[in-house]
């Protein structure tokens, strides 16, 4: 099979394109002929090393295809079934991949392999964040960074399922008008003005109840600055890099809270996985969620994707296609 190959960290030089054999399923796994793979934004700190993990490795954490094979002790899964897999297995930037039998989700038939792909990991983290991180209700006010990103997205539109008050920042006119148009109350071009004034302007002086941010090292300073005392700020990203510390005596003068969740330990078990994934993809199929896909790029481009990533350059999802 073709494959996106890493035998150390680095540039984008270390996504190397190379024939691997074949992968067979074992107990309880099943054999996927992939025909979506999804990017996200820790691919690239995986390949950076910021995320260290044992090389030589294949890249990415997402995937939707068809079942072509499965090991024993496989009961719920069958040979011809549509699923897809998110956050849970890495490996996924190849034509093949084994997951594990309960990590795969069956995908409804409403919904396209594309769709599939391009909403279960940011759907999932969105879904996380605002049900179970910090649950959303009328009452409050939220701001989303990268509102025009996959997650941002995603998580503005949920907010207002839920009847919160959004804010959300961007970087341009498109992406504002992307981030309005999925619901955001309040849209800030940081490129032009201060968000963290803007947000305080917008909450008469009091703050959000919580900043969603993906963004961590440009932000997070300011992220705090704009809480109500005992917000959250919830850190779930490092777009601009690591957050490296962050100083006590802010969170302690307005007796904030501070988290740095993740998406593995929220689908931890088959009966949660099935709640975020079923509600999303459900979401999906009914049309109350929308998507954009950013553009689909060759396997042997994943680099070219990455970058494009990486730079801004992209609005909503970014998938390969072997």
């Amino acid at each position: 099979m073709k494959a996106i190959h890493m035998a150390r960290t680095g540039g984008l030089e270390v996504l190397e394109y190379v024939d691997l054999p074949d992968p067979a399923p074992g107990l309880g796994e099943v054999l996927i002929d992939v025909e979506r793979i999804g990017i996200n934004f820790i691919d690239t700190y995986v390949r950076r090393g910021m995320y260290p993990r044992p090389l030589p490795l294949i890249p990415g954490y997402e995937v939707a295809g068809t079942v072509t094979e499965i090991g024993a002790d496989v009961d719920e899964i069958s040979v011809g079934d549509r699923v897809a897999m998110a956050g849970l297995s890495m490996g996924s930037y190849a034509e093949k991949m084994v997951i594990p039998e309960w990590q795969a989700v069956k995908v409804p038939e409403g919904v396209s392999m594309e769709e599939a792909t391009a909403v279960l990991e940011q759907g999932m983290t969105a879904h996380y964040l605002c049900y179970s991180t910090y649950p959303l209700g009328p009452e409050d006010t939220c701001l989303i960074h990268a509102g025009a990103g996959g997650v941002g997205r995603l998580l503005i539109q949920m907010a207002k399922q839920l009847g919160a008050t959004v804010i959300t920042t961007v970087s341009t006119e498109q992406k504002a008008d992307m981030a309005r148009s999925v619901g955001a109350d309040h849209v800030v071009l940081y490129t032009e003005k201060d968000f963290r004034e803007e947000t305080m302007r917008i909450t008469d002086g009091r703050g959000v109840d919580v900043v969603y941010d993906s963004v961590g090292q440009a932000t997070a300073d300011d992220s705090l600055a704009s809480l109500r005392p005992r917000g959250m700020m919830v850190l779930y990203g490092a777009a601009s890099g690591a957050v490296k510390s962050l100083p006590v005596s802010v969170i302690n003068a307005k007796s904030l809270f501070f988290t740095r969740p993740g998406l593995n330990d929220h689908v931890a078990t088959p009966e949660e996985l099935a709640w975020r994934a079923g509600d999303v993809l459900g979401w999906v199929e009914s049309g109350e969620l929308s998507l954009h896909i950013h553009d689909t790029y060759p396997l042997a481009e994943a680099g070219r994707a990455q970058d494009d990533l990486e730079n801004r350059r992209t609005m909503g999802k970014v998938l390969l296609a072997p």
